[in-house]
């Protein structure tokens, strides 16, 4: 059932996953000042931010298995905003900026574990393509190392989707359960993508690709 979920939820929200894996994204999340500081900057808050989240569940998580996942996730975002950090002088982290990543504030509302679940692979499915991004946009500046540094980060991504999955499969005991789950997925993304979408329009740039 974890590939048919993440299955679902990609189909689901196809056009919005698409969306914020293009290279309009990078624009979006910097506010149109696409240089190595700034995307840097964003992805620190954008780890810093994932860290906090995790271990908000973790506090306060009635399953056992959620709990210790979410701890897990915890240390490894942890890990990551120092990786990221260690590349900044002076790095931000979630406590610098007026307002959290709408995916983030989103996922902070879901009490319920199938929610948390479903949350989660949400999140991780646009963190995947964040970390694409992030990945290209320094291939492209020719910082192989940094480059590097964001591939390892999608990897560790890549395991974070398959053990959410795992988490949905074990807690959702009934098709309700699933259907919850599957919501609060699209949820999360969807927050993700009206961010993105109110960025680039704020901007005066048309959020849909041109054909």
């Amino acid at each position: 059932m974890t590939d048919d979920f993440i299955d679902h939820v990609q189909t689901e929200n196809k056009t919005a996953l698409s969306r914020l894996g293009s290279s309009k994204s990078l624009y979006a999340e910097t506010g149109g000042d696409i240089e190595a500081e700034t995307v840097l900057r964003a992805a620190a808050i954008a780890e810093d931010a994932a860290r906090e989240t995790f271990e908000l569940w973790a506090d306060d998580e009635t399953n056992e298995d959620a709990a210790a996942l979410f701890g897990d996730l915890a240390e490894q975002e942890a890990d990551h905003y120092e990786t990221v950090a260690g590349k900044l002088d002076d790095a931000p982290s979630a406590a610098d900026v007026d307002e959290l990543p709408a995916i983030q504030e989103t996922l902070r509302t879901f009490t319920a574990t199938v929610q948390r679940a479903g949350g989660l692979v949400g999140r991780c499915l646009v963190a995947k393509k964040s970390k694409e991004q992030y990945t290209g946009y320094f291939v492209g500046d020719a910082d192989p190392r940094t480059a590097s540094v964001f591939r390892d980060l999608g990897d560790d991504v890549d395991e974070q989707i398959d053990r959410a999955a795992e988490l949905v499969e074990a807690v959702c005991e009934s098709d309700a359960d699933r259907e919850a789950a599957a919501a609060a997925a699209s949820e999360a993304i969807q927050a993700a993508y009206d961010e993105y979408t109110d960025s680039l329009e704020s901007m005066g740039v048309n959020p849909k690709p041109v054909c």
